[in-house]
């Protein structure tokens, strides 16, 4: 057995994200990525895997339309706000915005030329734009009702736009108009033939046939040549969108050969086309019979009911250039791709891919199998949605539930397969088998939704649920069979009143000989099976126990409760082992990891954290959610976990302890190496290079004592703005921060001012200002910068009044015109009167050797002292008048 290894860190991989909650979208020319709008955001998701490559922030207004440039470079965005923007998708900026419509903008399509874009509003208005200019060329008026769909001709050279709209009552109406400069006549003609607002606009590869589809139940074909309606083609079903098929995609071979095949020879002038509405159902039509070519058995979407009563399945669809073939898109925000292929002379529509836009709120999911590639969620709906790991794209949905599923659990059975049982507030729990994707068993009986599933773990012969009636029920799987047509009516073994609340968690012992139950009731409560007999109940959290889980090597259960604290008891006496406390509201979950030693837990909080439980500490704590972290999994071989909660988002978790240790050991390998490279150049007095390894090892005081050494020497602006030269942007932006720290403090503002200095004599403003997060780093600096020099300017005006005072004390000479002729004056007066000189001086050194015992006692002494001098000079001047 391997040895037993802590785990210290998980790293996030967020897998599922909220990407589109309805609406407008659009996809790229080769299928490479969706751009949707998701709430006041547009996301740009990457269609292989459904991550999102990158968000466009709106102006917190709903979006309302959205349009791709021919090339995929632009992007062309409004919402209820009616400003209209373009994105460049290279940089993610808006590069030019504008208003326009006097309502919300509905519909938008650009120029096969790239160079212009009509919109649709509200305001009945069609208008185009010149993309560059951002100014509006054209402005249309006719239209009745709101502008639904527009859409130019595809061929360049035929200046045409189209463009439907609901023009209330029953009236529909499409417009064609000349958008060339030499035409007066703006309206080239009205196509009056829809009775309900037209939902999508189509043109035939050749250039010459329309096809309009509405909620009417119709689809019509119109000749361009003189703008008749050439056919109407009844399709018992509201469209929401008609689609072309290419001449060379791989539908259009497969319905060739089909045709073929059955001896049906299509017209020149024959094309196909695709429908799509609220059946949820895909159905292809020839332009020459107006017959159905082909039509799907089963929907694969769930049709759903709005607030009018009418069923809405698909809301939209669209054709691919490439070989990607088919988009539709369903009121429930998903994307599903399809391709056609001819098998046996039978035509088969085949889903190769679904991306879900949403998940609303997550509240439980497990993985599935025993190679645990597939993910079952559970959501705020009546369906089952299983993703595949690999592709994060959902693989299939088990439908049969009527009301939301609240719970769910798998595990492989004996014979090899992988079932899945689920509970749900239609008050029944069902058994799917996954690789037939169809339900094999119903079990009725429980008076209350269903809140908690179980498998047995040794045997897989039964399972157990727990109800909001507060019973607890064992169901037995025997009677299934590999080749069941129906579900069989599962039968509960046993039956217990467990509890006098809701029952929100079960769990059964890994030798399945006990079952565990969590209530609201505050109690968790061991069974034995398989009669049910009670062993022992834990007492002793304050709020209702979320969930229960057994310990793979000891007697021992976990428990998470409402009063934010995860409990360890012992199943012999139903004493508290130990508690954990850390999370700052509910746990919701919590799971015993590396055999037993460690827990991981979720709660309402957002947080998921690992324990270890030995010692009673939290190792680590990632904050990934937003919301509350309902459902937590665990992978039973990799032991890799997925979170998932009420933010509609599934984070994937593994386990990076070894990889975090090599990084950090091959980190310390490396920065040893480098410093004893910095320390080689310092020694050598390579300054250049020794500045280039310390911002490489990030250590800004070894930088800055670099930096203060070479202020103190002589030429110390060459080897810096050698330095500095080499810096690239990131690295600029590094030495700023750097910067900005030092000049907060009196001791390092010289050598910060010093780098300033160098650096805004190097680099222009101009090229430092388009620094990325530059402006905030240049708000630090200044307002320290102007308390340094306002400190400087007042010790430059001290010195002023020192100088003064020191004159004043005649510490300092005054400075004088003619000092040698007083010179000259004094020396005559020392000739003159050489003992009253020496008196005087015989004076000065008797008061300077008597100790003063008041200080006052000194002033008249330096008063007569200053007397003395003053005669001195007056005998001066006068022995220069005797002259």
């Amino acid at each position: 057995m391997e040895p037993l290894r802590l785990k210290a860190n998980y790293r996030c991989v967020p897998s599922l994200q909220q990407f589109y909650t309805g609406g407008p979208y659009a996809v790229s020319s080769d299928g490479s990525f969706i751009a949707s709008a998701c709430a006041d955001s547009i996301k740009i998701v990457d269609s292989a895997n459904s991550s999102i490559r990158s968000t466009l922030d709106g102006d917190s207004e709903s979006v309302t339309a959205l349009a791709l440039s021919p090339d995929d470079k632009l992007l062309f965005s409004s919402s209820h706000s009616r400003q209209i923007r373009v994105w460049d998708l290279s940089t993610l900026k808006c590069v030019r915005s504008w208003k326009g419509h006097d309502g919300p903008v509905m519909s938008m399509a650009c120029h096969p030329s790239g160079g212009l874009l009509a919109t649709g509003g509200a305001d009945r208005k069609v208008l185009v734009w010149d993309v560059d200019g951002g100014f509006c060329t054209h402005f249309f008026k006719g239209h009745g009702g709101v502008v639904s769909c527009v859409m130019f001709h595809p061929d360049p050279k035929k200046q045409l736009l189209f463009s439907g709209s609901d023009d209330g009552g029953d009236n529909a109406t499409i417009r064609v108009w000349d958008v060339s400069k030499t035409k007066k006549k703006n309206c080239i003609a009205t196509l009056d033939n829809h009775r309900s607002a037209v939902t999508s606009i189509a043109v035939s590869e050749d250039g010459w046939t329309l096809l309009s589809a509405g909620r009417d139940k119709v689809v019509t074909l119109w000749d361009l040549h003189d703008y008749s309606n050439k056919k109407t083609v009844i399709t018992n079903e509201a469209v929401e969108a008609v689609c072309v098929v290419g001449a060379g995609s791989p539908f259009a071979s497969s319905l060739d050969s089909y045709r073929q095949r059955a001896k049906k020879l299509a017209g020149s002038q024959s094309f196909y086309f695709v429908t799509v509405g609220e059946r949820g159902i895909v159905r292809i039509w020839s332009s020459e019979s107006s017959v159905c070519m082909f039509e799907q058995e089963a929907s694969d979407v769930t049709a759903n009911i709005d607030e009018e009563g009418s069923r809405r399945g698909f809301t939209s669809a669209v054709t691919i250039a490439s070989d990607q073939g088919l988009i539709c898109v369903t009121a429930d925000q998903q994307f599903l791709f399809y391709s056609l292929n001819l098998t046996e002379e039978l035509l088969k529509l085949n889903l190769t891919k679904r991306l879900v836009g949403y998940n609303e709120e997550v509240v439980d999911m497990k993985f599935i199998g025993d190679d645990e590639k597939f993910l079952a969620l559970a959501t705020n709906l009546e369906q089952i949605r299983v993703y595949d790991l690999a592709s994060m794209s959902c693989s299939y949905v088990l439908a049969g539930h009527t009301e939301i599923v609240l719970c769910l659990d798998t595990c492989v059975s004996s014979s090899g397969k992988s079932l899945i049982v689920t509970g749900s507030k239609d008050n029944s729990v069902r058994l799917w088998e996954s690789e037939s994707k169809s339900c094999i068993g119903i079990g009725i009986g429980h008076m209350g939704a269903v809140g908690a599933v179980a498998f047995s773990k040794r045997k897989q012969d039964f399972f157990v649920s727990g109800s909001s009636d507060h019973t607890l029920k064992v169901w037995s799987l025997d009677g299934l069979s590999d080749n069941l047509t129906v579900p069989i009516n599962l039968k509960a073994k046993a039956v217990v009143a467990a509890h006098d609340k809701d029952i929100n968690s079960v769990a059964v012992a890994p030798n399945d000989s006990l079952v565990c139950s969590g209530s609201q009731d505050r109690t968790a409560c061991v069974w034995r099976l398989p009669d049910l007999v009670s062993v022992v109940v834990f007492k002793g959290h304050k709020r209702g126990i979320w969930s229960v889980e057994f310990s793979p090597v000891d007697q021992c259960v976990i428990t998470a409760s409402g009063d934010k604290t995860i409990r360890i008891w012992a199943i012999s006496d139903g004493s508290c082992l130990k508690t954990f406390e850390g999370h700052t509201s509910s746990v919701l979950r919590a799971l015993f990891v590396t055999r037993g030693t460690q827990i991981v837990s979720s709660g309402a909080d957002g947080l998921v954290k690992l324990w270890t439980v030995k010692t009673n500490e939290c190792v680590a704590t990632y904050d990934n959610h937003e919301d509350k972290v309902w459902a937590l999994a665990v992978s039973r071989k990799t032991e890799m976990l997925a979170t998932g909660g009420s933010d509609a988002l599934v984070n994937l978790w593994f386990d990076s302890t070894a990889a975090d240790k090599e990084e950090a050991f091959h980190k310390e390998e490396i920065g040893v190496l480098k410093g004893q490279e910095l320390e080689n150049a310092v020694a050598d007095a390579d300054y250049s290079k020794a500045i280039r390894i310390a911002f490489e090892l990030r250590k800004p005081h070894r930088l800055y004592a670099l930096l203060s050494e070479l202020c103190r020497k002589q030429g110390a602006e060459d080897h810096v703005d050698k330095a500095l030269e080499a810096l690239g942007d990131e690295e600029l932006r590094t030495l700023f921060s750097y910067v900005r720290e030092w000049n907060t403090k009196p001791k390092f503002c010289y050598v910060s001012q010093f780098v300033l200095f160098r650096v805004f004599n190097i680099f222009p403003p101009t090229e430092i200002v388009q620094m990325k997060g530059i402006g905030e780093l240049l708000e630090g600096l200044i307002p320290y910068s102007q308390r340094h020099f306002g400190r400087i300017d007042r010790l430059v005006r001290s010195t002023f009044l020192l100088d003064y005072i020191l004159s004043g004390m005649s510490v300092i000479d005054p400075e004088t015109q003619q000092p040698e002729p007083k010179a000259e004056f004094l020396l005559q007066s020392e000739i003159d009167n050489p003992d009253e000189e020496q008196g005087i001086n015989e004076n000065d050194h008797t008061q300077e050797n008597a100790p003063s015992k008041k200080r006052k006692s000194n002033k008249p002494r330096q008063g007569s002292h200053k007397k003395v001098k003053d005669v001195a000079y007056n005998k001066v001047e006068s022995v220069k008048l005797k002259a």
